[in-house]
């Protein structure tokens, strides 16, 4: 019969008591009890990066178009597969990924604000089936969650909870990110564990930046305080989701690099993954389905709007040098040229009324529908200045932030 100790039953058992109680504490002997570790020396370090509605044929280390040079670094100097499983939608990729389970297994059939009363399909996961996270936890592992989080209850993503099917109730020691299946990638809803917070004020914010700036700051932190035990991390950005939110100065990298139209784009990228090997040489490309309308039968006037819905992909590659991947390197920080005062942003504030609504001197705002931010009467008195200047603290805090300085060196680059 298996006991906990070869963990076939989680949690462990907690190691007896060490010391011997007597009548008196004259008779009795203390020792502290030693809880055995269940890892070896060598246990490695995990990171799980998972993009959003990113095809097999985006990026160029797999024959598109798309640079992501930091995934060709770990591609270069690790395994890559050209076989998978794909379940087509959010929740239940997630689902079957953090449980290694077929999603209707841990009833994630569908997205969760899809959950209807069937078997399998319930969208909650349910207690008798654990994470990877929550396994790796029992063994000594520090775990992190960090971006887009698509398994909790529709009915449970409010401020009162219940927070256990939360990613802090399944398995993971801390969370940065959102609950739902999208969010603003500009001025995003986002959560600290449990708690909503503001997404941080400073020009040029993006999501994705934000999170390889905490998952980056995470690691600091363990290697300060927990240096001893491995970590499993789980990084998985909005991007490229919609809302189809990416900086004019990286869609202009790629201006007119998509212009023929995806059917063009189709074949280039098979005849590249042929050459490269990533798929056999007798490989035939699948024909399009009847549905779905080809390039050359778009009308002329909707190409522009059309040739605008593939830079979206690129906030992937936005967030590629600040991708968190334990290696030594350095991470820039992108510095913003100095604003005169002819050309001074908008003043923004902060709303007094309920929610995080905002808006923008002069411009309407799609969640407050005022005309301007003089509509506000009580914004000389309650509301808070936005782009306020801010102390920036030590120059020591503005240098580029060293990978070296938060990889513990047991992980193979």
């Amino acid at each position: 019969m298996s006991t906990a100790a070869d963990g076939s039953t989680l949690p462990f058992a907690t190691a007896r008591s060490a010391s011997t109680a007597g009548y008196t504490l004259a008779e009795s002997t203390h020792h502290r009890r030693i809880e055995p570790r269940h890892l070896p020396d060598d246990a490695p370090n995990i990171l799980v990066v998972l993009l959003d509605d990113v095809g097999f044929g985006l990026s160029d280390v797999v024959g598109g178009e798309v640079r992501t040079p930091a995934f060709r670094r770990v591609a270069e100097n690790g395994i890559c597969y050209n076989t998978f499983h794909t379940t087509s939608i959010c929740s239940p990729t997630r689902a079957a990924l953090l449980t290694g389970r077929n999603h209707h297994r841990v009833h994630s059939g569908s997205i969760t604000e899809r959950a209807v009363d069937w078997d399998g399909y319930t969208g909650v996961i349910g207690k008798d089936t654990a994470t990877v996270a929550e396994v790796l936890g029992h063994y000594g592992y520090c775990t992190a969650a960090f971006g887009k989080w698509h398994n909790s209850p529709a009915t449970q993503t409010t401020a009162m909870g219940p927070f256990d099917r939360w990613p802090t109730g399944h398995g993971f020691d801390y969370f940065y990110g959102f609950i739902a299946g999208e969010t603003s990638q500009w001025e995003p809803r986002l959560y600290k564990n449990v708690n909503s917070i503001e997404p941080p004020e400073r020009e040029g914010y993006h999501l994705s930046e934000d999170l390889a700036d905490n998952a980056i700051s995470w690691l600091r932190q363990h290697r300060a305080y927990a240096a001893d035990r491995p970590f499993f991390m789980y990084w998985a950005p909005g991007a490229a989701h919609g809302p189809h939110h990416v900086a004019k100065e990286w869609a202009d990298r790629y201006g007119g690099a998509f212009d023929d139209g995806w059917d063009a784009y189709r074949e280039r990228v098979f005849a590249r993954q042929k050459t490269t090997g990533w798929i056999p040489a007798e490989a035939e490309l699948t024909p399009r389905a009847e549905s779905m309308q080809g390039w050359a039968d778009i009308p002329e006037e909707q190409r522009p709007f059309q040739r605008r819905t593939a830079p979206p992909i690129l906030r992937t590659s936005r967030g590629r040098r600040r991708t968190p991947v334990p290696r030594p390197g350095r991470v820039r920080r992108r510095t913003a040229a100095p604003t005169t005062a002819a050309a001074a942003p908008p003043r923004r504030y902060r709303c007094c009324g309920r929610g995080r609504r905002r808006h923008r001197r002069g411009t309407p705002s799609s969640r407050r529908r005022i005309p301007s931010a003089s509509a506000c009467a009580s914004r000389t008195q309650r509301c808070r200045p936005l782009n306020r200047p801010r102390h920036r603290g030590p120059a020591s805090r503005s240098r580029p932030v060293l990978v070296s300085e938060v990889a513990d060196g047991r992980v193979n680059s």
